[in-house]
């Protein structure tokens, strides 16, 4: 299936009206800059468009909630500053949908959260609240970098 075939099924799945669902599919094209790709095969993209293709996926017909996996993982650094104004526009500005994230990458939980989880072996939330509280109760502590020359056999005896 092509870029925009994903994006039309997806929209029938979740019931846009089809007098709707043209202008939902060429919106979600828009957003994530997909123009180029419309008629492509899904599997023949990058992995930043495809990860492109699934946020539009999830973003099309404006669901209440929309859940994100790791969004911007593997894309190069301008790639992944593009992701970001996505998701923001779509959770801050438009205020339509509530946008939960996943992420290993504290920077990106920075660049998108209003609120912080910690979650430890895939279900154990240890802390939840804003950016400042999580830091000020895991952001301590020193990290320390040491480098070891490889030892002679001979220096060792």
């Amino acid at each position: 299936m092509t870029v925009k075939e994903h994006l039309q099924f997806y929209a029938k799945v979740k019931g846009i009206p089809e007098k709707r669902r043209k202008r939902a599919v060429e919106k979600a094209i828009d957003n994530l800059n997909l123009m180029d790709h419309i008629n492509k095969p899904a599997g023949t993209l990058s992995g930043g468009n495809k990860r492109k293709l699934s946020v539009a996926m999830a973003i099309i017909g404006n669901p209440p909630i929309i859940l994100l996996d790791e969004p911007s993982a593997g894309m190069d650094p301008q790639a992944r500053r593009f992701m970001w104004m996505v998701v923001e526009k779509i959770s801050q500005r438009d205020k339509k949908s509530a946008v939960i994230v996943t992420t290993h990458s504290m920077e990106e939980a920075e660049a998108l959260a209003t609120k912080l989880g910690i979650m430890v072996r895939g279900g154990i939330f240890r802390c939840f609240g804003t950016s400042q509280h999580v830091k000020n109760k895991y952001g301590v502590g020193y990290e320390i970098e040491i480098k070891v020359v490889k030892a002679e056999y001979e220096d060792l005896k």
